[in-house]
């Protein structure tokens, strides 16, 4: 069985990684395109501007901020699409979903991976 994972994109490339999604709407910075070894950058299935705006990364927002990603997801006509790759990758190979938010517990990739580990199993 293959794992949903997710982690920095400043950290290293690793063989278990699989299948490399960006899940942020901005390039990260200070790494080159070239370098950042994705299979695919979806930036349609991040939270919207405004949300992320409002967090701010600041953690006594984020249970809200997680409940608001959720519904947005919900009601997001691409997330379909996307658990399709998901699932049809994580078929074949890990999946990560890569980030580059500084704090590892406080991220929307830690929202989106179970929020797809939800949608796929309905745990």
């Amino acid at each position: 069985m293959y794992q949903l994972q997710i982690k920095r994109i400043y950290q290293p490339i690793e063989a278990s990684d699989g299948f490399r999604i960006l899940v942020d709407r901005l390039w990260p910075r200070g790494i080159k395109k070239e370098d950042a070894h994705i299979n695919l950058w979806e930036k349609r299935i991040t939270p919207t501007p405004a949300l992320r705006k409002w967090f701010n990364h600041q953690p006594e927002k984020f249970a809200q901020f997680a409940f608001q990603y959720q519904q947005e997801l919900a009601q997001n006509p691409q997330s379909q699409d996307f658990l399709t790759i998901c699932q049809q990758q994580l078929e074949q190979q890990n999946v990560t979903l890569l980030y580059a938010a500084k704090d590892p517990e406080c991220n929307h990739a830690l929202i989106l991976s179970h929020w797809i580990l939800s949608q796929l199993y309905h745990t």
